[in-house]
């Protein structure tokens, strides 16, 4: 087929990268350009010998100059090319996420080969959040083709809602914003509000004004494998937000479970979710990182089993030395703090903080804490977030179970 697109030449470590499966082109990474092409548009990328890499979204504003969004030089981009996407990534989720399909991250961007592109599925409600200019200016293609697709197989979609009030987007050249999408037989009238059910508990989604999408589906797995031990134990759930893992604690048979947080709206918010179902525990809104402190220099010992997921201390790896500190300093006092036989839960959901640093940062916290760690399980995030080995974004969330010998 002939191409009919401005043709970008990269340099040799871009095609690389390309040839690696990384869909990424940067800036810097472009060295000749047969035209101008307008932001959003469509882009071929070849290498210095004119070889074809692939055909991708391109945007000047961004650090990212080109998206490649397929390495098939035979593809057309029409309506129907959009709708495959839909598909795929729809099938993929309904195959291995099973009776939680009804509330489960639909598309994960570059993992869908939809560039920037997130859909979250509470129930009868999605909720989309697009950071590519290029997926952008496409979606009264993708956001219809995903709606009817659903449609035909069953699913009630009662509104699309757009949380695209992200600040990656004024980067990126584009306009914040939140709004219902306007779409035939889709309600515009509903009032942010979508109560879902996951591991057997209640939650009730915000999904106007929390944050993200308004929950975070990608810990669905690992709440359950604390729910597993949790019988019997003492918890303190750090940093609790909608107070996922305490419920879950407290549903797996928990004795006591405190959840914290510092924000006065996330307790707020968990507390509304423990009513919901009728489930009784403690809450403190308090730092994590004074509240351990506190709980080491009295010498407590009103927990053996201390919960820690605590938000992305770092966005890029400038920041990552620092942020390294700060996740052995909590995960050093809550070791501390556990008495021997005692269970620690920990992860990171920065993607900077790679796993190779996040164990090595364990090892450091448990050899000055003055104990050993005996690993439970090693998890990342739940499988409609499926991770590409050759996009390393897309591996982002580490969490661990141990118990403290």
């Amino acid at each position: 087929m002939e191409r009919n697109y401005p043709v970008y030449t990269v340099t040799k470590k871009a095609e690389l990268s390309l040839k690696n499966g990384h869909p990424w082109v940067y800036g810097e990474e472009v060295v000749d350009m047969s035209e101008v092409c307008p932001d959003g548009a469509l882009a071929d990328v070849r290498g210095a010998k004119g070889n074809y890499l692939g055909t991708g979204y391109v945007n000047s504003k961004s650090k990212i100059r080109v998206r490649v969004i397929s390495t098939n030089a035979n593809d057309r981009f029409d309506e129907a090319f959009y709708q495959r996407r839909v598909k795929y990534a729809v099938d993929y989720r309904r195959q291995v996420m099973g009776e939680d399909f009804d509330s489960c991250r639909l598309v994960f961007g570059e993992a869908d080969m939809l560039p920037g592109l997130t859909v979250d599925k509470f129930g009868s409600v999605l909720v989309i959040e697009s950071l590519c200019l290029g997926t952008d200016v496409r979606k009264d293609i993708i956001i219809p083709a995903l709606v009817d697709y659903l449609r035909s197989l069953g699913e009630t979609v009662d509104a699309v809602y757009e949380r695209n009030d992200s600040a990656i987007r004024a980067l990126e050249g584009m306009e914040e914003y939140k709004a219902f999408y306007r779409h035939e037989g889709l309600r515009t009238d509903l009032d942010g509000r979508a109560v879902i059910t996951e591991n057997g508990i209640k939650y009730d989604v915000d999904y106007i004004n929390g944050q993200k999408t308004g929950f975070f589906l990608d810990q669905k797995y690992n709440r359950l494998a604390v729910k597993r031990i949790a019988k019997g134990r003492r918890v303190l759930d750090c940093f609790t937000h909608t107070g996922a893992f305490a419920l879950n604690a407290a549903l797996g048979g928990a004795e006591k479970v405190t959840a914290v947080d510092i924000s006065p709206q996330a307790i707020e918010l968990a507390k509304a979710n423990a009513a919901l179902n009728g489930i009784d525990m403690d809450f403190i809104t308090a730092d994590v990182f004074d509240l351990l402190t506190e709980l080491y220099e009295k010498r407590s010992r009103d927990y053996d089993f201390i919960i820690l997921d605590p938000p992305a201390f770092t966005k890029s790896s400038a920041t990552a030395k620092n942020a390294y500190k700060g996740y052995k300093e909590i995960n050093m006092k809550a070791m501390r703090i556990l008495p021997r036989g005692g269970y620690l839960a920990t992860c990171s959901c920065s993607h900077f903080m790679y796993d190779d640093m996040f164990r090595s940062m364990l090892r450091e916290a448990a050899h000055d804490a003055g104990v050993t760690l005996r690993q439970i399980e090693a998890r990342q995030q739940a499988p409609d977030h499926p991770i590409l080995p050759t996009v390393k974004e897309t591996d982002y969330l580490k969490f661990y179970l141990f118990q403290v010998v």
